[in-house]
């Protein structure tokens, strides 16, 4: 039972905007979950969840990866040696890698965990990203190409 309200709630919170206790219990119980607040507590706690501001500015609860500052650093460090362009088309998004750094340089962007990114693909030396919209695309060519620039 345990398990499965953990995944449902993993779930819940990827798929929803929940930045309470409160909200995420409501959640659960919506889906036949009779949880109580204590639960959904310890829930939290277990699952490492952490309030995150989202692209729109909203608050919500989200899965605590545990990237520390220097981890951080060493993704970027791997982009910045690794990828030479970035560019969209929709809300799809091309980075272009030296040959044969496609593979890490995809490695450090599914890693850095970026809002709104739905899945990459690498090859020898390009990265296709799939991103939830237009503007998600646009926003993550803008940044990678910003950390290329430094």
């Amino acid at each position: 039972m345990k398990k499965k309200r953990h995944e449902l709630i993993l779930k819940l919170i990827e798929e929803n905007s929940l930045s309470t206790q409160a909200d995420l219990l409501e959640k659960l119980r919506e889906c036949g979950f009779d949880a109580t607040q204590a639960t959904v507590s310890r829930d939290i706690k277990e699952l490492r969840l952490v309030k995150k501001v989202d692209e729109s500015g909203v608050s919500r609860y989200a899965v605590d990866m545990g990237d520390s500052t220097e981890l951080v650093g060493k993704y970027r460090s791997i982009f910045e040696h690794s990828v030479v362009s970035a560019d969209n088309a929709g809300n799809m998004l091309a980075v272009k890698c030296y040959v044969g750094m496609a593979q890490a340089a995809c490695a450090a962007l599914d890693s850095m965990h970026w809002e709104g990114l739905v899945g990459t693909i690498a090859g020898d030396d390009t990265i296709f990203a799939l991103c939830k919209t237009e503007e998600a695309s646009s926003k993550m060519k803008d940044a990678i190409n910003e950390i290329l620039s430094k």
